[in-house]
């Protein structure tokens, strides 16, 4: 099927309510053209260079998210260009994003990932983690992020009621700290989880913005 046709079908099972990022990293810019003829105007890059070249030849009204893991000495390069990043997994990259987005002049608005995977390979703070920062008196001095929810990656397994578990767990921490930190912030809004193989499960459980590539654009040009 045509790009067209992909996200015709994936739009179906996808509520009004929830945001769809067209993961379109390593996918030409005449692909990212035909599902912006489409409507769509979310797309994720995770490869700085690839971000800044794409966004200079694709129309303005892009917005680009950043979802890959944000090397801190990157990160002066994408603020211009991006307007959400998913990935922010740890105290340091905040401060680093708050620092650099104060010599900017602009607040930029992040997600923080959390790990729930029970692979070590991927990048997240721990439960414990997150609450240690939140609580903490720096984070309340950060005048340049904004936080507007969390993220979280499953475990790749077709144990589909462990995808369930790992995601119920996501989104119960999210309307904990919901709760406990961030109860008058209107901003605090997002529950990204949920890609090609797992976001109808991440949508049941109560995901806000899921993250499609391979379904959309088929197999990635390395």
């Amino acid at each position: 099927m045509s790009i067209a046709q992909n996200i015709q079908e994936i739009r179906k099972n996808i509520p009004a309510n929830v945001s769809l990022v067209c993961v379109s990293k390593f996918h030409p810019e005449n692909a990212i053209l035909e599902a912006y003829n489409c409507g769509e105007r979310i797309f994720g890059e995770s490869r700085v260079q690839e971000l800044q070249a794409k966004q200079t030849k694709l129309p303005a009204d892009i917005q680009w998210h950043f979802i890959g893991h944000l090397q801190s000495n990157k990160i002066k390069l994408v603020l211009p260009t991006v307007s959400l990043i998913h990935g922010v997994d740890s105290f340091n990259l905040l401060k680093e994003i708050n620092s650099r987005a104060l010599k900017a002049g602009r607040v930029v608005s992040c997600l923080l990932q959390v790990h729930i995977a029970r692979e070590e390979t991927k990048f997240g703070f721990s439960m414990e983690e997150i609450h240690q920062m939140l609580s903490g008196i720096e984070f309340g001095s950060f005048e340049n992020v904004q936080i507007n929810g969390l993220m979280g990656m499953a475990t790749l397994t077709d144990d589909k009621e462990q995808i369930r578990a790992e995601f119920r767990t996501l989104r119960h921490l999210y309307d904990k700290l919901k709760r406990e930190y961030f109860q008058n912030n209107e901003n605090f809004l997002e529950l990204s989880m949920g890609m090609s193989d797992d976001y109808q499960i991440a949508i049941d459980e109560g995901s806000t913005m899921v993250r499609i590539g391979s379904s959309i654009f088929g197999m990635r040009e390395y």
